[in-house]
């Protein structure tokens, strides 16, 4: 079982998540396997002091790739999960995406 500090594993900047926390104040994070709706939504009102509209959560799968040089060797990357949190009206989470933008 997770704790409200350990819901969260780290922010994901990519270049999709930083349009939408300028333009739609929605920001992505990856948690924990177990994580539910309920329990991202009080870890970001509860470590970010923030009103949260909506939670969305999406199941990354894993990803096999292939070695440039050697074409038989193939390389998996593991799935993850990813929660789309979007904020309430005029707040935003400029500590971590601040320097995105």
């Amino acid at each position: 079982m997770t704790n409200t500090y350990n819901v969260l594993v780290r922010p994901l900047v990519t270049e999709k998540s930083s349009y939408q926390s300028r333009k739609l104040q929605q920001y992505a994070f990856v948690v924990a396997d177990d994580a539910t709706r309920t329990m991202v939504k009080d870890a970001i009102e509860t470590i970010y002091d923030v009103k949260v509209v909506r939670v969305n959560v999406v199941n990354a799968p894993a990803k096999r790739g292939r070695r440039a040089r050697s074409r038989r060797l193939l390389v998996r990357r593991s799935a993850f999960k990813k929660a789309i949190v979007t904020l309430a009206e005029g707040q935003t989470l400029d500590e971590i995406f601040g320097g995105v933008q």
